[in-house]
């Protein structure tokens, strides 16, 4: 079976020509949003993996998927008002409803169990540093930088192209620093393993924390690797 995807391919753009790719590497915790402009090898060597295996299995995945004939959404092709719809009424609506609705989970186990595991004084703090960046963050692309990428669509002018290229620096910017901390909580809760006998709270903070990593991985890539590209390369 010849390969369709290398240690050379680049890790953005196997995500977007093959979104169920995002699962795979996030299996093998390989970054595809903050970190994906880059060739898969450097990924497996950075995470000491085996690349015979990765890319086997990538491309496995690929033609398993090919043969079931599933119909994903070929995001790279979609419009401007497509792309941000969804991400509009996919993942913002998701944090807008999730982040106030995990805060005070997080915090109760905080309170319950933070004497003996101390790490979870940690998580608070990311948790919340998170939730208001992110916050910020989607108001920000709701009220002015979609808005402006809508515009330009439709009037072309250089100064728009300006100030929307400005903002998507801004929150490329952005996008890093909330891909640190969700790595970082990652890393503290031991990939989001509860510990033995852990109450249902606790089991429960450590399940959504990843659910949200999750659907942000998908969000960033969206934007940083499909959306943002293609506006800021507008002239």
């Amino acid at each position: 079976m010849e390969h369709v995807f290398t240690e050379q391919s680049n890790i953005g753009e196997v995500v977007t020509k093959f979104p169920k790719a995002g699962d795979l590497f996030k299996s093998y915790r390989i970054d595809f949003c903050c970190g994906g402009n880059r060739p898969l090898i450097d990924a497996i060597n950075e995470r000491n993996l085996s690349a015979e295996e990765v890319v086997g299995k990538l491309n496995e995945l690929y033609y398993d998927m090919k043969e079931r004939n599933k119909r994903e959404i070929d995001w790279n092709s979609a419009t401007y008002t497509e792309l941000i719809e969804h991400i509009v009424n996919k993942h913002h609506r998701y944090l807008n409803e999730e982040l106030p609705q995990l805060t005070p989970y997080v915090t109760k186990v905080l309170r319950v169990h933070g004497a003996e595991h101390t790490h979870l004084s940690r998580v608070h703090t990311l948790f919340n540093q998170l939730k208001s960046e992110l916050e910020q963050h989607t108001i920000k692309e709701d009220t002015e930088v979609f808005p402006l990428i809508l515009e330009f669509e439709k009037n072309p002018d250089t100064e728009i192209l300006t100030r929307m290229k400005n903002l998507i620096e801004e929150l490329e910017s952005e996008h890093d620093g909330a891909g640190d901390i969700i790595k970082e909580l990652r890393d503290i809760t031991n990939d989001f393993t509860p510990p033995f006998g852990a109450c249902g709270t606790y089991r429960l903070v450590y399940q959504r924390l990843e659910h949200l990593e999750s659907d942000l991985f998908q969000h960033i890539h969206l934007e940083n690797n499909i959306l943002f590209p293609r506006a800021a390369a507008q002239n």
